[in-house]
């Protein structure tokens, strides 16, 4: 793990300087320059955001021993032929439990709360899965026999979702697309044989444990129609990544859908699966009108860039890898040039952009490697990217910018004039209601969670750099919840009047009241956590004008944060909510993490699929979330698009030594 990263626990109890201190920002994207592997190359947006990578609790400060992913003992699972269940093994505190505890927690606590994935697991999936440990092709050909009923009919469906949301993890796309189509081509080879043989049983090739026998033979037609069903449920849940990556996905449905052909003269009873097929071949290979109208759109900005109102106010939609946006990358001497480039570009191919751009082929030829892409930070931290570093920009923080330059300069480059310099003046909130804003809120953060695959948290926590599918869209919620924090702060400190900065207060407690109501936990904590950062804190006199109902309502949002026994408070919180819901990513993402490094997912070539259930669980809790659609409003006055204009383009200052500054300035240490 990064050295120097604060747990989220310390992170959620008091905001500090972790956000734009090396041991963040470094840890994460500096990783990436040095080549680092495992957890600490992972993206680099969630060291910066949730700065609790590193296994220490935070009272006693001591590294806590845990289960490790690369640790040569193999975990206690019971044997095939033995209970039936393969528990996650246990963390190597010796508690002995199958349940996952973060292993941030002080004993205490690790004994007095179970953590959520604990609880999550006695879900739909029925307290567990009935699945051994096995080879990765051998639980394809499982999940295979469930779907064609021949076993585990009972939890099928569950089964199927399960391997759908976590294969990735353990088999790969490509093998497993080659397993689909050697299983329904099976038939094909033995002839009529395998009617013949229906009774018989038959076993798994390749078979690991103790599930290669079947309970029974699958005939040709149960066999081929159990391969298309899995193929409609990974096409539908993987639909808007595969149409992604174009020609390389859609080459599998297509030789599919040929062989699928050639069988309807022996198995007529295809037909309509076959007819099916055809259809999503011509999705993934011809997008629909309106998809065809949304890529035509102009090039659009991500944060921050190109403050452009008619830009801010149209709808969120998914980011995907060859989106094309534009994007600023300065010189040393804070000139800049605008380059056109697809999201997910290479960190060489933005650098060509660059080289173009300043003619340097032409007046100063420079040879490629002379180059470099820096991203500088508003308190002047500075983090190289490799020439093979893919989708920089979404990683970016809140006022980051990419400098192009030679090595030798540096050491010279310094944050733009802009970011280090404020202005005191009024706050525009001043003449917004706290309802205009907590629904802006609202609703902007809805659109950013609802662009977020759901493989993208899998994919984030499991892959890291090396995922096949960027999770992009989940980058920017966390992008967002570090704005949201800092603009909080912002607001408060360039307030030069201590009544209008009491009324700020009042103002922020009573969205973040509208926040909660909402149900969007997002913006609710970031707000929270903005006013509990160390330069607002500090300011006694401020807070001692605040009226006491205020102060009292402060204090139990701070309860709500409070990450005691595992962040009961919250927990409790997010059970009692119905969807639709915004919850707080950077902890979703914390316990994805924590089971993740807690278990192996291997042990040897068999597939802790225990793990892969509890995995999927919390995917599920996330769908959940989102299984009704949030009202939005559509209101059109002149003052509502101002509000939500506003919204949507915050301006902050980040650097919290700067942060710190305005607070003494407002109110000296002596007073």
């Amino acid at each position: 793990m990064p050295a120097g990263m604060k747990p989220l626990e310390k992170f959620l109890k008091k905001q500090t300087t972790a956000l734009t201190r090396a041991g963040g920002f470094v840890g994460g994207v500096a990783d990436k320059a040095s080549g680092g592997s495992g957890a600490s190359r992972r993206r680099a947006s969630l060291s910066r955001v949730v700065p609790f990578f590193r296994e220490t609790s935070p009272e006693s400060g001591q590294a806590r021993e845990v289960f490790s992913p690369d640790s040569e003992d193999p975990p206690s699972w019971p044997s095939a032929a033995g209970t039936g269940l393969v528990p996650v093994p246990s963390s190597a505190n010796g508690s002995g439990s199958g349940d996952v505890r973060s292993p941030s927690l002080s004993s205490d606590e690790q004994s007095s709360e179970a953590s959520l994935i604990t609880e999550s697991s006695g879900g739909s999936g029925g307290g567990g899965t009935p699945i051994h440990a096995d080879t990765p092709d051998n639980l394809t050909l499982i999940m295979l026999d469930s779907v064609a009923g021949k076993r585990y009919g009972h939890c099928t469906e569950t089964l199927l979702d399960d391997f759908m949301l976590t294969h990735p993890i353990f088999l790969a796309a490509d093998r497993f697309q080659q397993v689909l189509l050697q299983q329904f081509s099976l038939e094909t080879e033995e002839g009529g044989r395998e009617g013949e043989a229906g009774g018989e049983r038959r076993e798994v090739r390749g078979g690991g444990g103790g599930d290669g026998e079947m309970d029974g033979g699958l005939d040709g037609v149960e066999r081929k129609q159990a391969v298309l069903n899995v193929v409609f449920r990974y096409l539908d849940t993987y639909r808007e990544l595969l149409q992604e990556e174009g020609e390389r996905s859609n080459s599998f449905p297509k030789e599919l859908y040929l062989c699928a052909v050639q069988e309807l003269s022996r198995y007529p009873e295809l037909v309509e699966d076959v007819l099916k097929l055809q259809r999503w071949t011509e999705i993934l290979h011809c997008p629909s009108e309106e998809e065809k109208e949304s890529r035509k759109k102009q090039v659009r900005p991500l944060f921050r860039h190109f403050r452009r109102i008619d830009a801010c106010l149209q709808p969120r939609e998914a980011f995907r890898g060859s989106d094309e946006i534009f994007c600023r990358v300065y010189t040393p001497d804070h000139s800049y040039v605008t380059i056109r480039s697809r999201l997910s570009c290479r960190v060489g191919e933005i650098l060509a952009l660059v080289k173009e751009k300043l003619q340097y082929s032409e007046d100063q030829p420079v040879l490629p490697g002379n180059l470099i892409l820096v991203a500088v930070t508003s308190a002047g931290e500075k983090a190289v990217f490799r020439p093979s570093d893919e989708a920089v920009f979404t990683t970016l923080g809140v006022n980051t910018h990419l400098f192009a330059c030679e090595p030798s300069e540096l050491d010279s480059l310094l944050p733009l004039p802009e970011e280090i310099h404020w202005t005191p003046g009024d706050s525009k909130l001043h003449d917004m209601s706290a309802e205009e804003v907590a629904n802006q809120l609202v609703v902007f953060d809805w659109e950013l969670f609802s662009c977020v695959h759901e493989v993208e948290f899998v994919c984030y926590v499991f892959h890291g750099e090396q995922s096949r599918w960027r999770p992009l869209n989940l980058e920017l919620v966390l992008q967002r919840c570090s704005e949201v924090q800092h603009w909080v702060a912002t607001e408060i400190l360039q307030c030069q009047s201590l009544p209008k900065r009491i009324q700020l207060l009042r103002k922020f407690i009573k969205i973040a009241a509208l926040c909660k109501q909402q149900q969007d936990l997002l913006s609710f904590l970031a707000v929270v956590l903005g006013l509990d950062n160390p330069a607002v804190s500090r300011l006694r006199l401020t807070w001692e004008g605040l009226p006491g109902k205020f102060r009292k309502q402060f204090q139990q949002f701070e309860s709500v944060a409070d990450p005691s026994r595992n962040h009961k408070s919250y927990r409790d919180l997010i059970t009692s909510l119905r969807p639709p819901l915004i919850p707080f990513t950077p902890l979703l993402l914390k316990d994805l993490t924590f089971l993740h490094e807690s278990c192996k997912t291997f042990h040897g070539d068999l597939v802790n699929f225990e793990k892969m259930h509890k995995v999927a669980e919390m995917v599920r809790i996330i769908r959940r979330y989102r299984s009704s659609q949030l009202a939005m409003d559509t209101e059109t006055s002149p003052s509502h698009l101002q509000t939500k204009a506003y919204v949507r383009q915050l301006q902050v200052i980040d650097n919290q030594n700067l942060l710190f500054d305005m607070s003494c300035k407002l109110e000296p240490k002596d007073t």
